[in-house]
């Protein structure tokens, strides 16, 4: 048995204690360890579907803004490496049954040589870009940057040269421990810059958006009406699921996503 299905068993037999497991890195000197070896390096960033976006200013030239599927797309066709997971090792130690279990994580460049071919296959950039389509249309939202988590788990390397386009679900994101992580460790993983979730007033306060729709329970009640807390991290799940269209998401910023590709072309070098 390789490394790599170690430590599979492990997470998954270990996934439902991760909110306490997290909670110790907010310890002084077990922080500091837990974050150089899980976490050193790293820039998450979670990428809401085109759809939920209101842009706050004209666009004389919409078709060159970097908007979040184009930013997936564009890393797909750069790199000659693509390799999609048979499955999804959160929803897997979850046993979801509300998402596709088999609608695993896409990773990108040159350390998927690296993982064990048990564990998924290496594609086609037309099959990628497909595999991406087909997990929004199954309600999934992506997150794409640097995890050396990813590099841990699967025994692979170097960080660098690994790409992560994770497909979440709501209900078994990894992320939800980040309340629980330290304050430094948390913003590792965070929306892209000029991204704002808005309630509008004419929330009528039906409660819809917190029926295990916010994976970092960013919203409260308060005096009949959603509040929207700084957790937020731009998913737009709220925005989709709101029955009065009382929750936007907004981008204030039309070069935000083009943050997010320079940054994340900054820490991988595909």
């Amino acid at each position: 048995m390789s490394l790599a299905d170690w430590n599979i068993r492990a997470a998954t037999r270990f996934f439902s204690q991760r909110f306490s497991l997290a909670r110790l890195s907010r310890l002084p000197l077990l922080g500091r360890v837990i974050d150089y070896l899980f976490f050193r390096g790293d820039r998450i960033y979670y990428l809401p579907r085109v759809q939920t976006i209101s842009i706050g200013e004209k666009l004389e030239k919409p078709e060159n803004i970097v908007l979040p599927g184009r930013i997936i797309e564009q890393f797909i066709r750069q790199t000659p490496y693509r390799f999609i997971m048979n499955f999804c090792i959160c929803r897997k130690a979850s046993q979801c049954t509300d998402y596709p279990i088999e609608f695993g994580c896409l990773f990108l460049g040159e350390a998927v040589l690296r993982i064990d071919a048990s564990l998924g296959r290496l594609v086609s950039q037309e099959e990628a870009l497909e595999y991406v389509q087909t997990c929004q249309q199954a309600g999934l939202v992506h997150l794409i940057g640097k995890n050396r988590l990813d590099t841990v788990w699967l025994d692979i390397g170097p960080g660098d040269k690994l790409l992560t386009i994770c497909n979440c679900c709501p209900c078994c994101c990894l992320w939800k421990m980040i309340p629980d992580l330290a304050p430094h460790i948390q913003s590792k993983i965070t929306k892209a810059p000029g991204v704002h979730v808005e309630v509008l007033a004419t929330c009528n306060g039906c409660g819809r958006c917190l029926q295990q729709i916010c994976f970092v329970n960013a919203i409260r009640m308060v005096n009949g009406k959603a509040v929207i807390s700084d957790r937020c991290r731009g998913c737009g799940r709220c925005v989709e699921v709101c029955p009065q269209k009382a929750i936007i998401l907004r981008m204030d910023n039309v070069s935000g996503f083009g943050q997010v590709e320079a940054e994340i072309k900054r820490v991988i070098k595909l």
